[in-house]
């Protein structure tokens, strides 16, 4: 953290201090006028999520990928995001993101992402068997906000990525979720949302992730992802990454295998981050709350926060 920017945030406490509770007001979901140019940027799609996160998402919602015979749902394995943070009251924003990625567009998306001062920290699989082949770029970049959002809206132009939101369907009634969630949250100890034919679970670290001199809040991607889809019976197909240390890798990845959880990838996705973090990615389609017993003993594995 720079000089300037403890002087900030010596400033900032100095004079949220002085200001009523009752006068401090909790940002709009878009933002508010902060945030302006960013979502004017990128399409208007984002949501202010817990840390003071602006996260946007493009689910690559024109492919069909297939996995071992399941139709992946964008919100299961396909959902390219980035989200934003400030630095300082001077504007300077930290972001962070992971697209979504078919072969061929590789290469020009990159070129249009170093060309425009937006880094990668990760290129890689998160799927195993899909067809047709899936890539997964991370990015990272800080700076003024509006410009990195120019420059990943240009990147992405480059994809096919939907850049618009799906006009919302005529009022129908709402299919019910084909699984037991209350049982799946029971067995992982957290609870998720449904969202896209989804049961989605996120479950946070218990340290303080730093990069760039400052917190990255869970919403930025260092929490651990869990995702269920029904595929029927009572099945799922489930798949997500496990946030470790080094010392949990292996006892993850055996508790996850001695469970039938097939475990697809192991990488990085950042590059000076503290703690160092190491990301585990996996595949099942079977019993739902089988899984999610499957998926506890492996969370149990990894450093959690105390209640």
């Amino acid at each position: 953290m720079t000089l300037r920017s403890r002087m900030w945030i010596a400033v900032g406490m100095t004079v949220a201090s002085a200001i009523p509770a009752a006068a401090q007001v909790t940002p709009p979901p878009d933002g508010g006028p902060a945030w302006a140019r960013v979502q004017q940027a990128l399409g208007g799609r984002g949501t202010m999520q817990p840390g003071d996160v602006l996260r946007f998402g493009f689910p690559r919602t024109d492919l069909t990928v297939v996995a071992d015979g399941v139709t992946l749902k964008p919100t299961l394995a396909l959902g390219s995001w980035v989200a934003f943070k400030r630095m300082d009251a001077a504007g300077a924003t930290m972001v962070m993101g992971d697209l979504v990625l078919t072969e061929d567009e590789v290469s020009a998306v990159m070129l249009r992402l170093q060309q425009n001062g937006v880094e990668q920290t990760a290129l890689h699989q998160h799927v195993l068997r899909e067809s047709p082949r899936v890539l997964y770029m991370h990015i990272d970049a800080h700076g003024d906000a509006a410009k990195i959002a120019s420059a990943i809206r240009l990147a992405l132009g480059a994809s096919r990525t939907p850049l618009t939101a799906p006009t919302a369907p005529a009022m129908a009634p709402q299919a019910a979720f084909e699984l037991d969630t209350a049982a799946i949250a029971r067995m992982l100890g957290v609870a998720g949302r449904v969202n896209g034919g989804v049961y989605q679970v996120n479950a946070a670290r218990a340290e303080r992730i730093m990069a760039h001199g400052m917190e990255v809040p869970p919403a930025m991607g260092v929490a651990t992802v869990m995702n269920f889809q029904p595929t029927g019976g009572g099945k799922a197909a489930i798949t997500g990454d496990f946030v470790m240390t080094a010392a949990e890798v292996n006892p993850v990845m055996r508790a996850l295998r001695e469970h039938g959880i097939e475990v697809t990838a192991l990488h990085s996705h950042m590059l000076d981050e503290s703690p160092r973090l190491f990301f585990m990615h996996f595949w099942a389609n079977a019993n739902a709350t089988t899984l999610a017993k499957g998926l506890r003993a492996a969370l149990d594995l990894t450093a959690r926060p105390t209640k």
